[in-house]
């Protein structure tokens, strides 16, 4: 997104130099370099062409210059956005029905066995 915003509000230009019919440079920015032949003639062989694509200048955008469509949509689609990253805090039990086993005697107190 960043790209095309760069893209779209810069302006570029474009420079060709075209010698008998054929592109011999094209630059971005910069006036292209030409072939070397003498361009002084009345009849010359070679021609340069550029063209400029101008970038736009207004990109502030304000919350008041919308509709009430607008603000609605914006607003609901915040929130549900910050809804998606919401962590539960209680987690789900899936033995909460069921009773544990019956504990008949102690293992590790009668044989003394212990984890440390």
């Amino acid at each position: 997104m960043a790209l095309l915003v760069l893209a779209s509000t810069v302006s570029w230009t474009v420079d060709k130099h075209i010698c008998m019919g054929r592109v011999m440079d094209i630059s971005l920015f910069s006036h292209a370099d030409d072939c070397g032949m003498d361009m002084d003639m009345e009849k010359s062989c070679c021609d340069d062409e550029s063209f400029t694509v101008q970038g736009q200048d207004d990109l502030k955008i304000s919350f008041e210059k919308f509709d009430l469509d607008q603000q609605v949509f914006l607003v609901s689609f915040v929130q549900t956005y910050f809804q998606l990253f919401e962590i539960d805090s209680e987690e789900p039990h899936a033995f909460n029905e069921y009773n544990p086993p019956p504990l008949i005697r102690d293992v590790q107190v009668l044989d003394q066995t212990f984890l440390i």
